[in-house]
Order: structure tokens, then sequence, then C-alpha cells
């Protein structure tokens, strides 16, 4: 595997440079918090993202994708941690270690298996549902850290339910550094400046808690009195971290790798990684200027020795991370360098400036996970599953509902069963729902791609395979969907997808006028409306 040089062929990657050091000021502060909340070290956030750029960048990852740790995967390893820890977190989180080292070999499987695109078979209303449910855990937990209470309750709902007595027991100097953080993060994209656009919210907060907290003097352990109250300070509400990058490599303990439990996160890290990483390349390939389609199972591959190294490090799991990822592409990224140049600037940052770190006060890095939370939970989200139809919105809910009850995977299993039991109450025969009829043939300047039987998940991967390169004399790609029964939101959502990674081609689709849809939205599941 080489690296992509077309983007330095003429000269030094400027472009790249600039790209790789923004998104380097977005990513710090969120691997500190992704890792904190995920039960492991702060600094091992920064050691994936490190190795994610450092290192994947050269084993053949996608153009513009950030590697990294992702907020979508902090319930999986907080859940290992506890779980396999039994209430010793360091324990837990080298249990947790060899979760991630064995998830990556698997995830490793899936990429010589080319199995990576069964993340564009998932249901998309099932996956925003799964990542809601993150969402408002995320939220439940670090609201608490956010304004310097330790909660009594442990569950998700439980945890929301007893908000409202944190919030009335806050430490006020805290609750001023996370409340003050919260404001800037939902605040600043109001900002009509120009030079506001230029600089990353996160870093914002960071310049203003930092000194804050330095006035509050909580590099020392104090008490204060406000309004007849009596509240505690200290370094134990900053970012703690090892003298060193390498007194932070820390390695796996296997003792229980093969139990239920640890098998149990394996799948899910394996599993939810590929499935959000497969999704975030091809949002990013869509974003793409170049239109440049990628190799999702080339990719996976790189991510997942990738995941090893980070594992076997003390790191967390990475996966291509879609914000981070956006962000370097509307910084101009012209290559993989980008990944590379922020993971330096990350090492860099770690080596020679490690003091400066732990002077974070925890309650702004709880804030900018509050802020990802509401984000990955937002009102939007049950309306547009809404807009698509009630079979979407029921997926989101019950998703939604069942992970919060219990957990991931059962969450998105049970989604993933409903979605099927939908299917077949609608008519539609198992025969048909994963045997699907495509055909394939050309003329001209029209590819033409005729799908029998049921135009689902099945059906598109197959279709993806079909149009994985559209040459470059076509100029329409016809989808014919008249001999299909039904045609679902996922099909109809990853086919528009894919249509955005094509440069000189239209796509069109036939045969929708005969089937009756779910809703107005035009990604909606339709049935045929042949007897």
């Amino acid at each position: 595997m080489s690296v992509d040089t077309s983007a330095h062929a003429s000269g030094f990657p400027v472009k790249d440079l600039k790209s790789g050091f923004l998104v380097f000021l977005i990513a710090l502060p969120l691997c500190l918090g992704i890792a904190m909340a995920s039960g492991f070290p702060p600094v091992a956030g920064v050691l994936t993202a490190i190795v994610g750029g450092v290192v994947v960048t050269f084993l053949g990852s996608t153009r513009l994708t950030i590697k990294g740790p992702a907020a979508g995967l902090i319930v999986i390893a907080l859940g290992a941690v506890q779980e396999l820890g039994m209430g010793d977190p360091r324990v837990g989180y080298k249990r947790a270690l060899a979760v991630g080292v064995l998830a990556a070999v698997v995830q490793i499987v899936f990429a010589l298996a080319r199995a990576a695109t069964v993340g564009v078979a998932m249901s998309p209303s099932v996956v925003h549902g799964m990542l809601a449910a993150i969402g408002v855990i995320i939220v439940s937990k670090q609201a608490h850290t956010m304004v310097g209470v330790s909660p009594e309750a442990k569950e998700p709902l439980e945890l929301l339910l007893e908000l409202p007595s944190s919030l009335l027991h806050a430490n006020p100097e805290i609750l001023m550094l996370g409340g003050l953080s919260l404001l800037i993060l939902f605040g600043w994209p109001f900002l009509r400046l120009r030079w506001a656009k230029m600089v990353p919210a996160p870093i914002v907060v960071l310049l203003l808690t930092i000194p804050l907290g330095l006035w509050f003097d909580l590099d020392h352990t104090h008490d204060y009195r406000l309004l007849a109250h009596s509240h505690h300070v200290g370094p134990e509400f900053l970012v703690q971290l090892p003298g060193s990058l390498l007194e932070a490599v820390a390695f796996p303990d296997f003792s229980m790798v093969f139990t239920p439990t640890s098998l149990k996160y394996v799948v899910m890290f394996a599993l939810v990684g590929t499935i959000e990483s497969t999704l975030s390349v091809i949002a990013v390939d869509s974003m793409d200027p170049k239109k440049q389609a990628s190799d999702l199972n080339r990719d996976l591959l790189a991510l997942s020795i990738g995941n090893l190294v980070s594992g076997l490090l003390g790191g967390l799991p990475m996966i291509s991370e879609i914000v981070r990822s956006k962000a370097n592409v509307d910084a101009g990224a012209q290559s993989r360098w980008s990944n590379f140049f922020h993971g330096i600037c990350l090492l860099g940052f770690v080596v020679l400036l490690p003091q400066l770190l732990s002077e974070i006060p925890l309650a702004a890095l709880a804030a900018m996970l509050v802020y990802t939370g509401v984000r990955l939970a937002s009102p939007s989200e049950f309306i547009h599953a809404k807009h698509l139809g009630l079979d979407q919105l029921a997926l989101f809910l019950v998703t939604l509902v069942v992970t919060l009850a219990t957990d991931l995977l059962i969450g998105v299993g049970v989604g993933l069963a409903l979605k099927f039991g939908l299917h077949l109450f609608r008519g539609v025969s198992i025969r048909s729902l994963f045997r699907p009829k495509v055909h394939v043939s050309s003329s001209e300047d029209v590819l033409t791609v005729s799908v029998d039987g049921a135009a689902t998940f099945m059906a598109i991967l197959a279709v993806r395979r079909a149009l994985t390169v559209v040459p470059p004399g076509v100029r329409e790609v016809r989808v014919d969907v008249s001999g299909a029964t039904l045609v679902d939101h996922t099909f109809l959502s990853r086919l528009e997808s894919m249509s955005h990674e094509w440069s000189h081609a239209k796509l069109n689709l036939y045969g929708l006028d005969a089937f009756e849809a779910a809703s107005d939205h035009p990604q909606s599941t339709r049935k045929s409306l042949r007897p």
C-alpha cells in the first residue's frame, strides 16, 4: 500500500498542512474528552488519533478522512471497562484494550473478506436511532461532570432524572466553566464574523476556560465559600496526564478476552466501528470535490491495522470520524497527508507541551461531549424520521428506546428485526429479500440497472457492486425498479449517496410511479400497487 502522492508531486503539500493543523485544533480536546467519557485515561484518545494519523495514513486509508476516536464508540468502551473491571477501572481499562485488539482482528477479517460494504446495507433509521441513544447516554453522564457533581444513579434515564438535583447542588466555579463552554459551543456557529469561522469553537473554549481554571486555582486543593455554602475544588477537576507519552503506553490484559462478556463487546466494537466508519467514508466521498470513490475494504483494512496498533499501545478503537473529516474537506485538504499532519501536530503538542494539557478543566471537556450528545439526539432527527414515514419513525424510536433500556447490540438487533418484520408484513418474500435480481446493461452513454424482487438492503449491495466504477463515457445511470415489489428507504437513501460520487453521470430512477409511498418524502419506502 502506498501514500497518495498526487497532492505533493510538485512540491510540499501546503494545503494539507493547513487543513491538518485545523483538524488538530478540533481533535485535541475531543480526543481527550472521548477517552475520559469512555473510562480510558484522557491521553489514550490522543494516542489513538496519533496512530490514526501517523500510522494509518501509510497503510492506504481514504484520501480525505480523518482517523481517530469517536463519540459513537463511547458507550461500548465505557461498558467494556465497567463490566470487565468489576469495580476496578484500571483493570477494566486493560481488559477493554484486549477486547479492542480482538475486535481489530475481526475487522481485518471483514476487510480481507471484502465485507466492509455491510455498512451500506444498514437501515439509516436504525443507525440514527442507535446514534441518538448514544447521544442521550453521553448527555446523561457528562452533564453531571459539567457541573462538578458525582451522581448516585448509574443508568441513563435515572441519570437524566437526577440532573435537576445535580444543578441544585452544583459547584459554582465548575458550573461556570461548564456553562461558559456550552454557551460558546452552541453560540459560536451563529457569529457572522469572518475570523470566527476560521477558529474552531473547541479551541475558543480552551482559550477561555484554561485561564479561568488557573484563576480559580484548580491546581491546588482548597475550599471556598459562596452564598453561605462551602465548596471544594482541586486537581481532580483537571485533566490527569502522565509525565510523558511513553508513560501513557499501556498493554492489554488478555486474561478474560474469550469470556462471553468480552466477546459481546468484541462484536459491538467490530460491527458498530465498521458500520460507522464505512458510512463516514461514503459521506466524505460525496463531499470530495474530485468525486473519487474510495475502496471501502482497503480503507477498513488500514483502519483495522491502526486499531490493532492502538489497542496494543493503550489507545481506543478508531473510525473514520465524520465531523473532523468534514472540517478537513472544508479546509481544502487535497490528499491523505492532511490526516498525517493532524497526527503529527497531536504528537508534537503532547511531547512538547504536556503541562498545558493538564490545565484543561474536565468541565470544559464534559461540555464538548454534552454538545456532541445533543447533536446526536437532536429533535431534528426525530422530525426527519417522521417525515420519512411512520415505519421509519418506528425503527428509529424502537432502536433508541431498546438501546437505552438494554444495550447497543440488542437495540440494533431489535431495530433490524423490526425492519425485516415490516417488509414481511408488506408481503415481501424472504427469498426476494435475500436474493434480489439485479441486471446491468449499457447503450451509448446510458448505463441501466434493473432490479426485480425487493429493492432493499441486499439489492443496494448488488447495485453498488455494479456501479463501483461508472465508465467516463456514461452520462446517465438509469435505475429501473418497475419490476420490484418493494423499494425501501435504505435502497433509495444509499442510491442517492452513491450518485454524489459520480462527477460525470446523472442518476435517474424509473418505475416509482407504480408504487404507493409511505410518506411524501422522496426517499420514503414504497410498496408496489400491482396485485
